[in-house]
C-alpha cells in the first residue's frame, strides 16, 4: 500500500492541507522524553537551589506557550485553539532522569501531535537552558509521540 502525502500539490509545491471539509472531534495526544543530567544538577532541581530558579515550573511555562505557538514554529501546522495543555515530570532518582510528558487536547479538524511534541522538545530544552552552566553534558533523549486519539484515524498508542 502506497502512502500517499497530502501536502504537496500536483506540481510538488508545499501546500497546507484543506481540512475545511473534516468533522471536528475531540483529538488528544501526548509526547514524550527524557533529560538526563548529573548528580550535582539533579541535587539543586529537586532543592530548587539552582541560580535561574524553579527549574520545572520554569520548563513546564515554557512547554505550554510552545504548545500554543506550534502553527509559528512548524510551516504547515494549522494554529488551533488549544483545549487543554498539561506538562508532567517523572524524575528518576537512579538514573538522574526527568522524564516530561505533554498531554494536548483540541475539538478541531486537526490532529494535536505536532503540539504535543514542541511541547515537550520546549520542556526540555528549557530544562537544559536553566542548567547549562552547571553541566553541559546533558542528554535529551526519547523524544516521541506515545498516543493519539480523534478524527479519521482514531486512537493510535505506540505500546507505552
Amino acid at each position: 500500500m502506497k502512502q500517499s502525502f497530502n501536502h504537496f500539490n500536483e506540481q510538488g509545491e508545499a501546500l497546507m492541507v484543506d481540512v475545511s471539509q473534516k468533522a471536528e472531534t475531540e483529538r488528544v495526544a501526548i509526547a514524550k522524553g527524557k533529560i538526563k543530567v548529573n548528580a550535582d544538577v539533579w541535587q539543586q532541581i529537586k532543592q530548587q537551589s539552582l541560580k535561574k530558579g524553579d527549574v520545572l515550573g520554569v520548563a513546564r511555562l515554557a512547554g505550554i506557550l510552545a504548545v500554543k505557538k506550534t502553527s509559528d514554529l512548524i510551516p504547515l501546522c494549522h494554529p488551533l485553539i488549544i483545549s487543554q495543555c498539561a506538562i508532567d515530570f517523572e524524575l528518576s532518582e537512579a538514573q538522574h532522569e526527568i522524564e516530561v510528558s505533554c498531554t494536548v487536547k483540541v475539538n478541531q479538524r486537526t490532529g494535536v501531535e505536532m503540539e504535543a511534541l514542541t511541547g515537550v522538545n520546549i520542556t526540555l530544552l528549557t530544562i537544559y537552558d536553566m542548567c547549562k552552566a552547571v553541566d553541559k553534558y546533558m542528554k535529551l533523549t526519547d523524544i516521541r509521540l506515545v498516543y493519539k486519539s480523534g478524527g479519521q484515524s482514531g486512537e493510535w498508542t505506540n505500546g507505552e
